[in-house]
């Protein structure tokens, strides 16, 4: 096999299973000499080694071992390689969070799927949202609020009611997560290059976190929101079964109890 691959797994049961069975049945490779870095895993997984590599600038193709695996692709023991060689590639760029805490320390991150502004207490969180000189909602009290890639329209986005964004859409989503005032806001779609400032209106009794897929920075007091270009990651998925067609179906899905 010429196709060099780099595997990067959990410590979950089926996780070993799949990596066990890459090891014996195909040719791998070093980090610096592999084309593609295999992740097996889940959704939040994915997410950890995709920050972790993007300076690597590889090929990155998920195998899910969890539950739903939005991210991931389906393994197969038989077609594990043709799946490999012919799946298409789609380019993501993340968020860039920059946040200022109430102690004037700088804290940076990117993310992915979203950027979750939450209460830091029992007292929901009092926040302005501006877009450059615009103001988007000039007080929201609210539990707090998400600011979703299309790539991460479906996660927690979608759980708290927000739009499903289409992958070529260009847009970012705004969504307010219980808002209590004004309390029939149901957020915004703007363009993805928005730059968005989110500040607390009340650091002292109403502390906040901004939270970039999975890392957290407490007491936040302004949190600055815009699309990096500068990185892209380019994820690998089944001919069948593609991030667009997995949006797409999402948008579709009917759901009942």
């Amino acid at each position: 096999m010429k196709y060099k691959i780099f595997i990067v797994s959990d410590k979950t049961k089926n996780s070993l299973k799949i990596k066990s069975f890459l090891e014996k049945n195909f040719q791998l490779s070093s980090l610096a000499k592999s084309k593609t870095i295999i992740v097996i895993g889940g959704d939040g997984f994915m997410l950890q080694t995709l920050k972790k590599f993007y300076k690597f600038k590889k090929l990155f193709y998920g195998i899910n071992s969890g539950n739903y695996g939005f991210l991931m692709n389906k393994f197969s023991n038989i077609n594990f390689l043709k799946n490999l060689t012919k799946a298409k590639i789609v380019q993501i760029h993340p968020l860039q969070m920059v946040v200022k805490t109430k102690n004037n320390q700088i804290k940076k991150s990117i993310a992915i799927n979203e950027i979750s502004i939450l209460r830091q207490s029992k007292q929901a969180c009092a926040i302005t949202v501006l877009n450059g000189k615009s103001t988007i909602i000039k007080k929201l009290i609210s539990d707090g609020i998400l600011v979703s890639t299309p790539a991460g329209s479906t996660a927690y986005n979608l759980s708290v009611h927000g739009p499903i964004l289409s992958l070529d859409s260009k847009k970012i989503a705004i969504t307010p997560i219980s808002p209590f005032r004004p309390r029939r806001w149901k957020g915004k779609v703007i363009s993805e290059k928005s730059k968005l400032c989110i500040k607390n209106l009340d650091t002292n009794k109403r502390p906040i976190s901004a939270v970039a897929d999975n890392f957290e920075v407490r007491n936040a007091k302004i949190i600055k929101i815009e699309k990096n270009t500068k990185i892209r990651f380019n994820l690998l998925y089944d001919r069948n079964n593609s991030l667009h067609k997995k949006i797409k179906i999402e948008q579709s899905r009917n759901e009942t109890l």
